[in-house]
């Protein structure tokens, strides 16, 4: 005999009929229809009384959904990925760079003959 043998199948500690007249009834809810780029159709549940927002996030492809079908939202501008370095060149010209490398390199000169220590 495989398993435990002591188990009850189909059943768990604490489980009883699930009905209504154990949970009480269910709040007034409204379905409210959103569309994406990618021509998905979403259909959200909400609260009655809970304000709707104009846009929700697709579920199946993630881009943002409206509420108007011939009119969704396009999809967000993804930037590529920059390095340190391509920040710091949209801040500064080559000129720039090689006048600060200079002074740079004229501090580190005179600290040397100065006798300080530089790591």
């Amino acid at each position: 005999m495989a398993g435990g043998g002591n188990a009850i199948r189909g059943s768990r500690v604490g489980a009883g009929p699930m009905g209504e007249a154990e949970r009480g009834d269910a709040a007034p809810r409204k379905a409210i229809t959103y569309h994406c780029a990618n021509e998905h159709r979403s259909v959200i549940t909400f609260a009655v009384e809970a304000a709707t927002p104009d846009s929700w996030d697709c579920p199946k492809c993630g881009l943002p959904a409206g509420l108007d079908s011939d009119n969704a939202p396009a999809a967000p501008k993804i930037e590529p990925y920059k390095t340190h370095l391509a920040y710091v060149k949209e801040r500064r010209s080559d000129a720039e760079a090689a006048d600060i490398l200079e002074e740079a390199i004229q501090l580190l000169r005179s600290r040397r003959k100065s006798g300080d220590i530089i790591f």
